[in-house]
């Protein structure tokens, strides 16, 4: 990519991690073509990019998108607290395969799709599943929920696509933190800094820095083996040790019970029978996924490591810049 500035499309660039990828292209002399749907906030991206407007299923929209470009970065995509699992898997598999069909029919270059580690998993029954299991790419797992079946589906897209002839790489980031994440990163920080909170949730995961998921999403455009699947992972952590480390740099308050993990296993089938006879969904998750929630869920990015160059930092490294963030935002 030399002589004139390279291009790269971007699908969820008005996301948490779509707006830092952006950000670091940009700062990198990239030209960004975003896609956005109609009435999305693009805050102050809007000058920076090159806006197409339309629906991840746009076929039309896409190609223009994607024409003649260096790069694919797809982002888009759509969890259980947002939308109902219809949606969920129209936006994330379907979608994926618009994007894929779009590439197709169009001079583009290399393809990142970024999916998540939930459809990596060190499987097994309790207790076989211990806090010193580890997952990485070869743990395929069957997923749990409409999230993990969208994103399993739509990564069997991109490995078809690398089959047939297309140039594309899938990254898995794990638990992303970082500012602008308004679900997990808030979470995290509240239970971390508001002494109302008495208890943390059981289980624990991989967190990751989002500069970190930057580094790694444009480290497997440039080294990244077409067809591979790359996990972008952090510091493995309980929730009790994620929350007692940023109460200690932040000057906080850790919650000092751990909920019992039989309460939130037993959350599952109600909020699932509630869901079913009423069609309200109580919260995102049925009994499977309740199970998961208090899992060990960590992971190993060392593939990454040794094929990308890939390293994360601490998550205390990140902890500035987000606090900084949280607090201005109220």
């Amino acid at each position: 990519m030399t002589g004139t500035a390279p291009t790269a499309a971007v699908t969820g660039a008005t996301g948490f991690i779509g707006t830092h990828l952006c950000g670091r292209l940009l700062a990198d002399g990239w030209t960004i073509r975003g896609l956005c749907r109609p009435g999305s906030d693009r805050g102050d991206r809007r000058a920076p990019l090159e806006w197409t407007v339309g629906d991840i299923t746009d076929r039309a929209a896409l190609e223009s998108l994607v024409d003649g470009v260096d790069a694919v970065f797809h982002l888009a995509g759509v969890g259980l607290w947002r939308a109902d699992p219809e949606t969920v898997h129209r936006v994330n598999r379907e979608g994926t395969r618009a994007v894929l069909e779009a590439c197709r029919s169009r001079s583009v270059g290399r393809l990142v799709f970024t999916s998540t580690a939930g459809t990596r998993r060190v499987t097994g029954q309790e207790p076989a599943w211990s806090s010193a299991a580890v997952a990485d790419e070869t743990d395929v797992a069957d997923p749990v929920g409409a999230y993990q079946s969208s994103k399993a589906a739509a990564e069997r897209l991109v490995d078809s696509y690398v089959d047939s002839g297309g140039d594309a790489v899938t990254v898995h980031p794990t638990a992303v933190f970082g500012p602008g994440d308004e679900r997990f990163t808030v979470r995290l920080l509240e239970l971390a800094l508001d002494p109302k909170r008495l208890a943390a949730p059981p289980g624990g995961g991989s967190l990751v820095g989002v500069s970190d998921v930057v580094d790694g999403t444009l480290a497997a455009l440039e080294e990244g083996g077409a067809g591979e699947h790359y996990l972008l992972a952090g510091d493995n952590l309980t929730y009790g040790a994620m929350t007692a480390r940023v109460a200690s740099h932040a000057d906080g308050h850790p919650p000092r019970f751990r909920v019992p993990a039989a309460a939130i296993r037993a959350a599952g089938p109600v909020a699932g029978a509630v869901g079913r006879v009423t069609g309200v969904r109580v919260f995102p998750f049925d009994r499977d996924m309740a199970r998961l929630a208090t899992r060990h869920l960590f992971y190993s990015s060392r593939k990454a490591h040794e094929e990308l160059g890939y390293t994360y930092d601490p998550l205390e490294a990140h902890l500035p810049e987000t606090l900084a963030w949280y607090r201005s935002s109220g």
